[in-house]
């Protein structure tokens, strides 16, 4: 990176999309750069604002990167405690960058060109620390897990980016720019780094019970919805304060809002719809249930696939769930009902399927 207000290398995709050696060469040559650059005269180094705001830039090319991003091919026996320590160490590092910066542009006056170029050259270093990281993870321990760490990595770039985005929004007698110390995405993102699963099984088990705690909401909210209907909401008040504007030729009263309330014919959807919700919840839960007690940690492409249609549970429930509100299209509700029937057959199918775990 060059702090100066110059692009990054045309050189640095390529050397990124070649994995974590590539990042270590282009991390070692970056700290030559900044110790090179030391000596640069003050007017021929951006203003630090500019600086800052080629930093944001410069982190949010790497999203992509690190979203499509192929694990580092080596064959060297993956070592799981390294790798750990690896990230954490990497992601502390960039909490404490993430302070020092936030410190730095806090106070008055603010740093100079050289203090800035000095410390956004330590952030953008340690990023992508972090990332090389991430490229270590092989495939081969699981993609629900390395999921979870490419997640992991990706909040932390991101909220990098939103810190420097939120250095230039607010001047440095800001008060909010103060409370930026303590309560910065960056430090939570890197505190989450200890908190993921160290193996696929947990991560599976992880991501099955957020699916389960979606649709246990969508449940409750479709049977709070199903207790506090009245067909008749509405009929009263339309007839008594609107009746001017609200009678047919025959004058008889209809109500102005027709569509937000549920038919006869809606209601008589609606119970199967709910007992279908319902028995999505449950099977969630038998399926994690099975996983937790039959799953083994060496079975990781079996995990990825149950966790990866148990994840098309979630949203199948909520297209029913929508489409159940007034007004209702009875066709569009039998779709989304079949299509959730469809993806609960499969997943309790896949699940039963998989060695060493037990039938349903």
């Amino acid at each position: 990176m060059c702090v100066a207000g110059n692009e990054m290398s045309s050189s640095a995709p390529e050397v990124l999309g070649a994995g974590s050696n590539g990042l270590s060469v282009w991390v070692s040559s970056r700290r030559e750069a900044a110790m090179a650059s030391s000596t640069t005269p003050v007017s021929f180094l951006a203003p630090p604002l500019e600086q800052l705001r080629h930093l944001a830039e410069e982190l949010r090319s790497l999203l992509p990167r690190v979203r499509v991003g192929e694990a580092q091919e080596t064959a060297e026996e993956f070592n799981r405690e390294m790798f750990w320590r690896r990230l954490n160490e990497a992601a502390m590092k960039v909490s404490g960058e993430a302070t020092v910066l936030t410190t730095l542009f806090s106070k008055i006056p603010s740093p100079s060109p050289q203090e800035t170029q000095r410390i956004c050259e330590q952030v953008h270093i340690a990023t992508e620390e972090v990332i090389a990281a991430y490229y270590t993870f092989p495939k081969d321990q699981g993609i629900t897990l390395r999921k979870l760490v490419r997640n992991a990595v990706l909040d932390i770039v991101d909220g990098t980016a939103q810190l420097l985005d939120a250095l230039l929004a607010a001047p440095s007698q800001s008060p909010e720019n103060g409370d930026l110390i303590s309560c910065n995405s960056v430090s939570v993102a890197c505190q989450q780094v200890a908190e993921i699963p160290k193996d696929n099984k947990a991560a599976a088990l992880l991501m099955l019970t957020k699916s389960v705690d979606l649709v246990k909401d969508a449940h409750e909210e479709m049977e709070q919805a199903v207790e506090e209907c009245d067909p008749y909401c509405g009929l009263l008040d339309d007839s008594e304060d609107n009746s001017d504007s609200h009678h047919n030729e025959d004058g008889v009263g209809l109500p102005s809002n027709r569509d937000s309330y549920w038919s006869e014919e809606d209601q008589a959807l609606i119970t199967p719809c709910l007992a279908l919700v319902r028995a999505s919840r449950a099977s969630l839960k038998k399926i994690r249930i099975l996983v937790a007690e039959n799953g083994r940690k060496d079975q990781v492409a079996q995990l990825d696939d149950i966790v990866d249609i148990s994840d098309e549970i979630s949203p199948s429930v909520d297209d029913l769930v929508l489409s159940v509100y007034p007004p209702v299209c009875h066709l569009t509700v039998r779709i989304t009902s079949a299509k959730l029937v469809s993806v609960l057959i499969k997943a309790l199918e896949i699940t039963k399927k998989r060695r060493h775990i037990e039938n349903c």
